[in-house]
């Protein structure tokens, strides 16, 4: 599946970068083929499995009756690289598939069609994750229980269900795509910077959370993070897409919603890190046992999700400020021309009315001769 765009008398050199950029995705889901069919071999299918199958059961065989659960290990990292490799070949599906037929019906401009494409692609990524996080977090009792996010460390963190363990393989790996993807969809130099931060502070909030078993909270953390993304991306598309009443009253809902995720993000970090993992007994550092509930990172957690919330804010801030100094500068500049086209109007008026006055004022006899001339 090429990406659309290619011009049919065109063939690029094989194994140019047009090449490349033009059937990535077939090459990738040719690669992610190649571990697919390794399962189907009995030599091959224990490599295969490694990269496609959830690794490190932590069950116990023996009693059947408990759920199955999972910790982490180096073998999640053929995982996170294989689950890259779909990742890059569901982004260009969506792409053709979804939002080129969009982009065709509604003849954006270069740089809208690029945030077009870019807000189509998180809103579904966002969206879909959301909704996931929301499953775990009720199916795994997180909800009902706000102990659930501290208690029971590190043995009830460490040993993950498998819908859990998943959610944050998938979170990495989808992270982890984005950096080719500005190699494979053509990204201006300029965009990059954004894009890089933003895909790089989502994989290491991932990873850090994954690997020191704070996986509760983190997914409490990013779900409440996905939902509000997702209602953003949502009303981005809508004012691409010219619905812009509805477009505004979604920015509006999105406005409160942003500011509700910050401080149930910063309360929920509080809470965790300072009070609940504070009452914890052992708070000795064992790598082989998973137990990081040191004050040294529980401070240097809690300090990284309040900053990131922090920045977060004063991002959403600044944007409101400069977007109300534009609308205060428009309006100095519509008034400026109604002024402006007053002035010109009261002047007309002026001249007629005196050219009227002289008129009346001349004798009679001028003014019979101008009429009959």
């Amino acid at each position: 599946m090429a990406i659309k765009g290619r011009k049919a008398n065109k063939n690029p050199p094989i194994l140019s970068h047009e090449f490349v950029i033009q059937n990535h995705a077939d090459i990738v889901s040719c690669v992610a083929m190649v571990f697919v069919l390794g399962l189907m071999f009995q030599a091959t299918a224990p490599l295969a499995s490694v990269f496609i199958a959830v690794q490190h059961n932590a069950t116990d065989m023996e009693t059947t009756e408990t759920p199955m659960t999972y910790t982490y290990g180096n073998k999640d990292l053929a995982a996170v690289f294989f689950y890259s490799l779909i990742s890059i070949v569901m982004h260009a599906i969506i792409q053709e598939y979804v939002l080129d037929k969009v982009n065709r019906r509604l003849h954006l401009s270069k740089t809208k069609h690029s945030k077009f494409n870019e807000s189509g692609q998180l809103l579904i990524f966002t969206a879909v994750s959301a909704a996931w996080g929301i499953n775990i977090l009720v199916k795994d009792n997180l909800v009902s229980d706000i102990t659930s996010l501290w208690a029971d460390y590190p043995v009830g963190h460490a040993q993950m269900s498998f819908m859990l363990k998943f959610f944050f393989i998938i979170q990495m790996s989808y992270w982890l795509h984005c950096y080719p993807e500005l190699y494979f969809q053509k990204t201006k130099r300029e965009d990059m910077p954004d894009r890089i931060q933003h895909a790089t502070l989502y994989l290491v909030f991932c990873a850090a959370a994954y690997v020191l078993n704070f996986t509760h909270v983190g997914l409490v953390l990013l779900t409440l993070r996905f939902i509000e993304e997702a209602v953003l991306h949502a009303c981005r598309l809508l004012y691409f897409a010219e619905k812009t009443n509805i477009a505004n009253t979604g920015f509006r809902v999105w406005n409160v919603l942003f500011v509700v995720c910050r401080l149930a993000s910063i309360i929920v970090a509080i809470l965790t890190f300072h009070y609940g993992l504070a009452i914890n007994e052992d708070q000795t550092l064992d790598i082989s046992s998973g137990n990081f509930n040191t004050p040294p990172i529980r401070l240097n957690a809690l300090v990284a999700v309040c900053l990131i919330q922090a920045w977060m804010m004063w991002n959403f801030i600044h944007f409101h400020l400069r977007q109300m100094r534009e609308r205060q500068a428009l309006a100095q500049v519509t008034r400026k021309r109604v002024t402006e086209r007053k002035s010109k109007r009261n002047k007309k008026d002026d001249s007629k009315r005196y050219s009227e006055e002289e008129v009346n004022e001349l004798p009679e006899v001028d003014q019979q001769t101008r009429k009959r001339k």
